[in-house]
Order: C-alpha cells, then structure tokens, then sequence
C-alpha cells in the first residue's frame, strides 16, 4: 500500500518549467531518500507536496485522499509533517511550547494561550514523550531561539512529528552539522520514523545510505530512477546526473 502518491505532476515558473510530469509512490511505512544535482526541483516538490504551491496538473495523493491545490492545514490534517532547510521555530517560545503548539491540533484543541494548555494532561504527556525522543528534556524551558543550531534542528525535526504526523518530510535534516551532530541526527531520525512513512532531501550520502530503504533521483523535474541505495549508487543515470556524463563514462570503465 502507498502512502504517497505523485501522478503527472507539473511546475512552471513564467518561462521555466521546474516539475514535468513526476510520478513518484512512496510505500507505507518506508524511508525514501529523494536526491538530485542542484536545481533539479527537489525542494518545489516538497512545496508541492506540502501545499505551500498549487501544481499546475497532476495529483497529489496521501493516504488515498487528494492533496493537489490544497492549503498547508489540510495537509498536516491529512497527516503530513514537514521540517524546512532554515529551522522554522518559535523563537520566543521555549522547548516545550513549540512542542505544544504542533501537538495541541492532533488531540482536539483549539486554544492558543500555553498558560491553558500546561494544564492539559494529554498534550503536557506527548510533549515530554517527544522531549524525552528528542533527548531535549534539559532545555525544556529555554527559548527556541537560544538553542544551539543542531539543537534548533533536532527540535524543528521534532514539530514535524509532535502532530501526530504518519508522513514525515524532512527537507536536509544534517545540513551544516558536523560528523557528531549528524550522528545524532541519524539516530533521532530513525527513531521518529518507526512505524511511519519519512521522505527526506539529503545531500550527504552516507546519510542517505544509512537511513534510506529506497532512493529516488530527481533530475530536470524528473523522477529518472526508484531503487535500493546499492542499484542507485551504480546507476549510470545518477552517475552522469551528479558527475557529468563523459566522467561517468570513465567511471564505468574505470
């Protein structure tokens, strides 16, 4: 069963034609790394996906229910979570507000001042679940924006999730993180995505060879190859794609 479906997808800007016709499915409960040179359209697929831009054909689908041209509310009601490349937090807000915030809609509630929803048992219990997943229960209190960077990410890597989310698009979750951080990245990643269905942009591939069930290679807006990371890692589309076709010819024979 797919819990993602892309059909015919298409984007243009003005002249440029960013997305041309994507098909893409992403199964149930797996880890799909979508990778891609630069320009390749990989973070306005995420922006369509997540309803931040309106396609101009094609169908979005997530768990069987039409997204195509829907706002970014009804996709996190469909049970979409996404983070972004630039942390995206509550910077006047402390660690486990912004966890509030994301969870309280999952579990029915309406209200916007914190000082009610600190006394909302079921919301104060998925916050410290996700404090305690996140390993930030010691800056449960400090602000968002008085967090370190890799700290910053872990928790926006957390919002996605806090929700409820079954589907997790995480956009470079490592990005300008060094060895250690990424590390720490890769574990909390793969905890929040057991029994869920994660499709992330990375650009390192050890990340991706370590996280990925499967890898999707987006080139020119178009999805040119779905495998397993050892066939995407021979394949000669992707080594032209990355490397320039005469190179990967010299590759091959190498």
């Amino acid at each position: 069963m797919n819990a993602l479906e892309l059909q015919g997808l298409h984007k243009r800007f003005g002249l440029t034609e960013v997305i041309r016709g994507t098909d893409l499915a992403v199964r149930d409960g797996e880890r799909l790394a979508l990778i891609g040179p630069n320009g390749a359209g990989k973070s306005t697929l995420f922006a369509l996906v997540s309803g931040q831009l309106a396609p101009d054909a094609g169908h979005i689908r997530l768990h069987g229910r039409e997204l195509a041209g829907r706002p970014p509310h009804d996709a996190a009601r469909a049970g979409l979570g996404r983070s972004f490349q630039v942390s995206n937090l509550f910077g006047g807000l402390s660690v486990q507000d912004n966890l509030r915030v994301a969870a309280m809609w999952s579990l029915g509630q309406r209200l916007s001042l914190t000082s009610v929803l600190r006394r909302h048992t079921g919301l104060q219990r998925r916050v410290q679940e996700m404090l305690d997943l996140l390993e930030l229960g010691h800056r449960a209190d400090t602000l968002a924006r008085e967090l370190s960077y890799a700290e910053q990410r872990l928790l926006e890597i957390g919002l996605t999730a806090a929700g409820g989310a079954r589907c997790l698009l995480l956009d470079e979750p490592t990005s300008g993180m060094s060895r250690a951080e990424t590390q720490r990245v890769i574990a909390l990643v793969r905890r929040l995505s057991a029994g869920r269905t994660l499709v992330m942009i990375e650009h390192d591939m050890n990340v991706v060879f370590d996280l990925a069930d499967r890898v999707a290679v987006l080139v020119y807006g178009q999805v040119i190859v779905v495998d397993t990371p050892e066939v995407v890692r021979q394949h000669p589309e992707v080594r032209a794609a990355y490397l320039g076709r005469h190179a990967a010819q010299q590759a091959g024979h190498a």
